[in-house]
C-alpha cells in the first residue's frame, strides 16, 4: 500500500492506493492563503505541515499503517519557504516555521525582480536555453531576490530556500532535499543536465549553498522520523520518495508519461501538460517561454527522466469560485452551471477575461486584468457564470495551441481537476480546443500520482510508466459537439481583447 499526499493552494489531499491503483483510503484538510496586499498571495508553512498530519491521521485510522510501503508528495510549486539554520536542524523532531510567509506560486509582487534576472542573464531567450523558462513573478528565484531587497534582516538568517512540498517532506524525515521536476520551476535549474546550476545563482547574486539536493522524483528521499510517526499515525521508519510538483505529480496520475498524451487540468490554475522525450524549450518565439520547459517526474534512482512542457493560466476554476463568491456565495456549483447549461453558446454577446491575479501564459502579465466584455441589463446571473466559463475555455484553446506548437504530437487529450467533473466545463472545453476529451477513473490527480511514485520509489513497480500502465485507467469521453463551430468564431473576438485591452489594464494596475 501507497499514500500520496498534495500540499495544494487550498487544500493538502491524501491517498492510499494498493498496487492495482485501487484508492482505499482518502482524506483532505481545506485552507486559505492571505493577501496582505493587491497581487500578493501568502501562506504560512505550519499550515501546510498541520494539514498533512491531520489528512495522514486520518488516512492511518482507515488503513494499517503497518502496511504502508512508502509515501510521496505533491504540492503546489514555485512556492518560495526561506529556512533558517535552527528550523533545519530540527527539522523531523518538533514542529518548525520559517523565516516568514511564503511566497505563492501566484504572487505577482516581483516583476522588478523579474526584469532584474533577464539583465543579469543576457536576455529572457538566453534565460529559457539555460533554464527552460522565462523570468516570470510565480517562479521561486525572483521571490529569493525579492526577499533580499526588501526584507534584508530576514534575507540575513536565509540558510536554505526549500519548495512546499519540500518543507512538509523535511518535517517528516528531517532531510532537506527537492525534486528536479519541482526545482525545475525556480530558474535556478540546469534542466537540460537536471541539476542546479551554480553558474545561474552566482551571475545574481545567490549561493549555490542555499539550494538542497535534488533528486529524481522517484528515488527514496528520507524515512519518516519517531516524532513524525507520533504526529502522522505512520510508522517510523516510513520510506518517503522524493515526489514532484502538482503539475508532474497530475500529469503521472492521468498516466501522461509518454509522448503523444496531454493532460489539461482544471483547478485553481489552468495547466496544459505534455510529456516530452525531448527537452523542447521555447527560446525561439517573439516572445519566448511563454511555456515552461521542466524535467519530468518519470526518473528513479538509477534511471533519469524525460521532460514536460507545461502552460499555465492563472485562475481557470478559479475564476468561477471567484464569480460564485461575488454573485451567489449561498449557491452550489451544480447549481450555477445547471443555470448556465440552459443557455446558448457565446452567452448572448458576453465575453469574460479570466485575469484576475494577473497572467502567466500566453501573456506573462501580472498586471493582466479580468472583466466581462459585453454586458447588458438583459444579462442574468447565469449569462455572467456561462461567460467566465466560456471566458476561462477559450484561455486554455491559446494555451494549448501554444504548448502543441512546439513540436508536439497529440494522440490523446486527457482532461483532470476539479472542473472535469462537470459535463458543461469538459463539452466547452472539447468545443474550444477541438480535441475529444478523455477522463481517467480516478480524480485525486497530483495524490495519486504522488501515491505511484511512492510504489516506484520501493521497487513495487519498475517503472514510472509501467506504475501507470498497471494502474491508470481511461473513463468516459467528451467529443466536440455542434457548439464548436461558436466557440470557434468566439476565439477570434477573445484573441483580439488583450492586445486592445493591455494599455489600459496597465493603465489601472498602476504600471
Amino acid at each position: 500500500m501507497f499514500i500520496g499526499a498534495d500540499i495544494g493552494t487550498s487544500s493538502t489531499k491524501a491517498v492510499a492506493i494498493d498496487r492495482s491503483g485501487a484508492v482505499v483510503a482518502e482524506a483532505s484538510h481545506p485552507y486559505d492563503f492571505d493577501r496582505p496586499k493587491p497581487g500578493w498571495s501568502e501562506q504560512d508553512p505550519r499550515v501546510w505541515w498541520e494539514a498533512t498530519t491531520h489528512v495522514l491521521r486520518r488516512i492511518c485510522a482507515q488503513v494499517d499503517p503497518q502496511q504502508v510501503q512508502a509515501v510521496g508528495l505533491s504540492g503546489q510549486m514555485h512556492g518560495s519557504v526561506f529556512l533558517d539554520a535552527e528550523s533545519i536542524s530540527l527539522a523531523g523532531t518538533r514542529p518548525i516555521g520559517a523565516i516568514r510567509p511564503a511566497l505563492m506560486w501566484n504572487d505577482q509582487r516581483t516583476q522588478a525582480e523579474c526584469e532584474q534576472i533577464a539583465q543579469a542573464v543576457g536576455g529572457v531567450a538566453e534565460l529559457v536555453r539555460r533554464a527552460g523558462n522565462a523570468p516570470l513573478t510565480g517562479f521561486t528565484l525572483p521571490k529569493i531576490l525579492w526577499l533580499r531587497a526588501h526584507e534584508p534582516a530576514h534575507y540575513s538568517r536565509l540558510a536554505a530556500v526549500c519548495l512546499p512540498k519540500d518543507f512538509v517532506r523535511l518535517s517528516l524525515t528531517g532531510a532537506l532535499a527537492s525534486d528536479v521536476g519541482d526545482a525545475a520551476g525556480t530558474l535556478l535549474l540546469d534542466v537540460d543536465r537536471r541539476q542546479w546550476s551554480g553558474e545561474l545563482a552566482l551571475e545574481v547574486g545567490i549561493d549555490p549553498a542555499v539550494l538542497p539536493p535534488v533528486l529524481e522524483s522517484a528515488a527514496k528521499a528520507g524515512q519518516v522520523t519517531q516524532w513524525a510517526a507520533r504526529q502522522t499515525g505512520l510508522k517510523a521508519g516510513t520510506p518517503v520518495v522524493a515526489g514532484s510538483g502538482d503539475n508532474q505529480c497530475g500529469g503521472v496520475g492521468a498516466g501522461v508519461v509518454r509522448p503523444g498524451i496531454l493532460l489539461v487540468t482544471l483547478g485553481t490554475s489552468g495547466v496544459v501538460f505534455a510529456h516530452s522525450d525531448q527537452c523542447l524549450k521555447d527560446d525561439a518565439s517573439p516572445a519566448p517561454g511563454r511555456v515552461h520547459t521542466m524535467c519530468s517526474a518519470t526518473g528513479t534512482s538509477t534511471r533519469k527522466g524525460a521532460w514536460t512542457i507545461t502552460g499555465c493560466m492563472l485562475s481557470a476554476a478559479g475564476s468561477l469560485q471567484w464569480a460564485r463568491s461575488v454573485l451567489a456565495p449561498h449557491a452550489s456549483f451544480d447549481e450555477l452551471t445547471a443555470e448556465a447549461a440552459d443557455l446558448p453558446p457565446g452567452s448572448d454577446g458576453l465575453l469574460f477575461l479570466p485575469y484576475l491575479t494577473g497572467e502567466r501564459c500566453p501573456h506573462a502579465d501580472p498586471c493582466a486584468r479580468g472583466g466581462w466584455i459585453g454586458l447588458t441589463r438583459s444579462h442574468t446571473r447565469a449569462h455572467l457564470v456561462r461567460s467566465v466559463i466560456e471566458g476561462v475555455c477559450l484561455g486554455m484553446a491559446q494555451v494549448f495551441d501554444v504548448v502543441v506548437s512546439l513540436g508536439l504530437e497529440v494522440r490523446e487529450v486527457r482532461i483532470g481537476g476539479g472542473g472535469a467533473r462537470s459535463p458543461l466545463w469538459r463539452q466547452t472545453l472539447a468545443d474550444a480546443i477541438g480535441h475529444e476529451l478523455v477522463t481517467v477513473d480516478n480524480d485525486e490527480g497530483p495524490a495519486f500520482g504522488a501515491a505511484l511514485l511512492a510504489g516506484v520509489g520501493v521497487g513495487a513497480f519498475e517503472s514510472v510508466q509501467q506504475a501507470c500502465a498497471n494502474c491508470v485507467r481511461t473513463q468516459s469521453r467528451t467529443a466536440p459537439g455542434p457548439n464548436a463551430p461558436v466557440m470557434r468564431e468566439l476565439r477570434a473576438h477573445y484573441n483580439s481583447l488583450y492586445p486592445l485591452l493591455r494599455p489600459t489594464m496597465h493603465a489601472l494596475s498602476g504600471r
